[in-house]
């Protein structure tokens, strides 16, 4: 072999392995090592960390974030009144890691409504969707308009906290409303049944459910302020009250189990002695639903079966 042809094998052998060098050097500066890939992969994958104050809100919360959400309930018992719960140092640190806090509002759960408001989560108020404020009856769960609104809520705040998956967030959101429309329908033909029945209640948990069905309040003044107020109603009050089960002026009585004690027993008897329908049911929503559309659902038919 000649010194020459040599000489270029030589070159051409060098110029080879600088180019492999170039080539093992760009591949390292476009893409990530596997522990990369893999945390990068896990990041994406990661659904919302979301938190309810209480489960009837966080059912919501599932329904609309499928799979790309993790949704914690903090309140889930009958047994259990919401305006004195005391949170735990757990429940205020879940608040805090959220992405999403769902509340009440309206008074009901301040403590999660403060817990809240000092964290980087988006924050869903289902009252205030509604233009319901404090001191107004807090229990919104029961009000369609205010079921619908929510959800909206939720779905923005979903988007906005995860908008590579905002697609997915909206057809979950058609086909909840789908089964909110078909609830309404439900509620509209008891309603024509039910319209105007003049009812009592001895508290007013299911107030707006009572009103999209079209009925009649008829409550004793002085009971219902003295229930509103969280005090004891008067002998007059429980004496008013029992009067006009027996005198038939309240066609149906509405129970709030969850909240039973001497007072509403005297209230119950007298609905049995005289015939009145009672329809009991609980604040919070019971152990046996874990969606709030299917416990409405079957709250319209006990009133609808109670008439």
């Amino acid at each position: 072999m000649s010194l020459t042809t040599h000489m270029s094998i030589i070159r051409r052998a060098a110029a080879g392995f600088a180019a492999a060098g170039m080539l093992i050097a760009l591949s390292a500066c476009g893409s990530s090592s596997p522990a990369e890939a893999a945390d990068s992969a896990g990041q994406a994958n990661n659904p919302l960390e979301v938190v309810a104050s209480i489960n009837q809100w966080g059912s919501i919360a599932t329904d609309l974030g499928g799979d790309h959400v993790n949704v914690t309930n903090i309140m889930t018992k009958t047994n259990v009144e919401a305006h004195d719960y005391e949170p735990t140092a757990k429940d205020i640190a879940q608040i805090g890691a959220a992405d999403v806090a769902i509340v009440n509002g309206a008074d009901y759960d301040s403590w999660a409504s403060k817990a809240a408001q000092s964290t980087k989560a988006e924050l869903v108020d289902a009252a205030s969707t509604a233009g319901i404020e404090d001191g107004d009856n807090p229990h919104v769960w029961f009000s369609a308009a205010v079921r619908k609104a929510t959800a909206d809520a939720i779905t923005k705040a979903y988007q906005k906290a995860d908008p590579a998956n905002s697609d997915a967030y909206d057809k979950l959101n058609q086909a909840w409303h789908k089964r909110e429309s078909a609830l309404e329908t439900n509620i509209k033909t008891a309603s024509s049944t039910l319209k105007n029945l003049p009812y009592a209640a001895t508290e007013s948990v299911a107030w707006y459910l009572a009103d999209d069905l079209g009925m009649s309040d008829a409550t004793p003044t002085g009971y219902a302020q003295a229930a509103a107020n969280e005090s004891e109603p008067t002998p007059s009050d429980i004496k008013d009250f029992k009067s006009a089960l027996e005198n038939g002026s309240i066609k149906m009585l509405v129970f709030n189990a969850q909240e039973a004690n001497s007072t509403t027993d005297q209230i119950t008897g007298a609905a049995k002695t005289a015939g009145v329908p009672i329809v009991e049911l609980t604040e919070q929503m019971p152990a046996q639903y874990d969606d709030l559309l299917d416990w409405m659902g079957a709250l319209v038919n006990q009133f609808d079966q109670a008439a």
